[in-house]
């Protein structure tokens, strides 16, 4: 990982602290509007490739806002911002370009990697942040300006923000959550094993090539790949293409040890009998020390999995994750862990999960080893 003096503006949050945020401040600045007051745009601030852009539109769908999108880096001249003048009548007014949404909100107008573009198109976007308007057009009502931003300083290639345009928005910054990052990509359908390669490794999402959105299309490539052993010579062409050396290693290493092919949250609850099942997870933590890191995975992708299942667990399925979680191999920090997501389950069955007496001793001196 490169270092650099970047520089970012506001607290540093996880996807799921900026998805609130985000809602927060839509939601305040339509009543601001409704109101008759003046609404503050947001400025997401954040490495390439962690998700900016994605988490505003996931979460503009999600409410049933409309959305737009808009990338100032692309304009080459200030027509692309400000649109073309036409005459009306006896004088000469400016229409708005195609990117400006036209229909009423709620929706979000999303300016992406704004520092990104030239000095001239992010002095002429100042009266669009102030006014939500431009020259002779306006935005409709009800709609929210989103920015995205990469940090100044290092070696990204953007127009610093003097603090005249800074102070005309709310601002936060995005940093990378492994474990939201894990619940997104479930939901999403990435590749289980690129899902469980990330947890056990989440410090190579740090390189100048390595991000959730190059990791992404690296995973979505091979998952054609039935037998990543059988064929590492294409994963590691695959992997080469749009990853750095240290995460390309690191992933051949994984599936050379056989840690692509851990065993699922499905196989660990559906298991007809559990002996195989934990010799599985034996084998692929046991060695000359504990791979306490493998074990952490699988406990994220079990609750991963138990938080986003809507039918509840069968008696068998409730039976073998009793089991798992009496393993002699998984640690207490661990075990203690599970549990906590488990309070909160909907299921009630899975709550009885810690009713258990051997579950319960365990956790009980999990809490007294804390102490």
């Amino acid at each position: 990982m490169s270092q650099h003096n970047y520089v970012f503006y506001g607290t540093s949050v996880a996807s799921d602290e900026l998805i609130g945020f985000v809602e927060h401040l839509v939601r305040s600045n339509l009543e601001a509007e409704a109101a008759g007051r003046r609404k503050t745009p947001i400025c997401i601030w954040g490495r390439h490739g962690i998700g900016k852009t994605r988490i505003v539109e996931d979460t503009a769908r999600a409410q049933g806002w409309r959305f737009a999108y808009v990338a100032p880096a692309q304009f080459e001249e200030m027509g692309d911002l400000v649109g073309m003048p036409a005459v009306e009548g006896d004088r000469t007014v400016w229409r708005a370009p195609e990117w400006v949404p036209a229909e009423e909100g709620p929706g979000v107008l999303l300016i992406d990697d704004v520092n990104r573009a030239d000095d001239r198109i992010l002095r002429g976007i100042m009266q669009l942040l102030q006014n939500y308007e431009l020259v002779s057009w306006r935005l409709p009502a009800k709609w929210q300006i989103v920015l995205t931003a990469n940090p100044d300083g290092g070696d990204y290639s953007v127009t610093p923000m003097d603090d005249a345009m800074l102070t005309r928005m709310m601002h936060v910054t995005l940093e990378f959550d492994v474990s939201a990052w894990a619940r997104w990509a479930e939901a999403n359908g990435v590749d289980p094993r690129g899902i469980n390669f990330v947890l056990t490794y989440p410090e190579i999402v740090s390189g100048e090539r390595t991000t959730p959105r190059t990791l992404v299309q690296f995973f979505e490539s091979i998952q054609s790949i039935t037998d990543l052993k059988a064929q590492l010579g294409l994963v590691r062409i695959l992997a080469d293409s749009c990853l750095d050396e240290p995460a390309v290693a690191a992933f051949i290493t994984f599936v050379q040890q056989g840690l692509s092919q851990l065993i699922s949250p499905e196989e660990l609850l559906g298991a007809k009998d559990f002996g195989p099942a934990y010799a599985r997870v034996r084998d692929a933590v046991e060695g000359e020390t504990l791979r306490v890191d493998i074990l952490a995975t699988l406990c994220t992708r079990l609750v991963n999995h138990l938080s986003r299942r809507k039918e509840r667990l069968t008696k068998p399925e409730i039976e073998n994750l009793k089991r798992f979680l009496t393993m002699d191999l998984l640690p207490n920090d661990l075990r203690l862990t599970v549990a906590q997501e488990l309070v909160r389950a909907s299921d009630p069955g899975l709550k009885r999960v810690l009713a258990d007496p051997t579950i319960a001793r365990l956790l009980l001196s999990s809490k007294r080893g804390q102490r």
